[in-house]
């Protein structure tokens, strides 16, 4: 069981229909299983009164981010579609903190940094300053997909000092090549972070 708290933060990433569902247009397989580990967690830290930060994909229609302008990925997550929407399952309160990343169309795999994908230049996000203003000192983890966004995460939060917990029955990796879910699980347990 994790432990949650006032000091410890849930941290949702990306569990949108593009990332989630068998119909999106860079599907995760299994992702449709996170909604209901997600589910499960957020229930507990609710209870507990521990903080639950949701993160979006949220894109311009053209970024360097997509491969149509040079980038690597399909389509995804663009600003307002039914893809950057979050999965239907998935609870999400009203007045949810959400924050989106890439809405410049910036590489926005970390809920802490953006990257602009020509220069390399990183800026922050709120995370970090939600996070401490708050007096959160330990992180939770879950969501979309372990090989990219739940990684960054995990190694950002590291970087800044943060005990993590990740939850294995919450990730799912992208795998585009076969070994970079287990490859990403086992750089988060390099840096110091508990794989549960």
């Amino acid at each position: 069981m994790t432990g949650f708290g006032p000091t410890t933060a849930l941290l949702v990433v990306d569990v949108q229909n593009d990332f989630a569902d068998p119909k999106g247009s860079l599907y995760v397989r299994g992702g449709e299983t996170v909604p209901t580990g997600a589910n499960q967690e957020i229930e507990r830290a609710r209870a507990a009164g521990s903080l639950v930060v949701y993160s979006q994909d949220w894109h311009p229609a053209e970024t360097p981010h997509f491969a149509a302008q040079g980038g690597v990925w399909p389509v995804h997550c663009v600003g307002g579609t039914w893809g950057a929407e979050f999965h239907r399952e998935l609870d999400v309160a009203e007045d949810a903190i959400v924050l989106r990343k890439g809405t410049g169309g910036e590489d926005g795999y970390s809920v802490f940094t953006v990257r602009d994908p020509e220069t390399g230049e990183e800026a922050s996000t709120a995370l970090e300053r939600i996070l401490r203003e708050r007096g959160i000192a330990r992180l939770v983890v879950a969501g979309l997909a372990t090989d990219y966004c739940v990684k960054e995460t995990v190694l950002d939060g590291r970087r800044k000092g943060f005990p993590v917990t990740v939850l294995t029955d919450a990730i799912r990796a992208v795998n585009l090549h076969p070994d970079d879910g287990s490859n990403a699980e086992q750089q988060m347990r390099e840096v110091g972070a508990e794989l549960v």
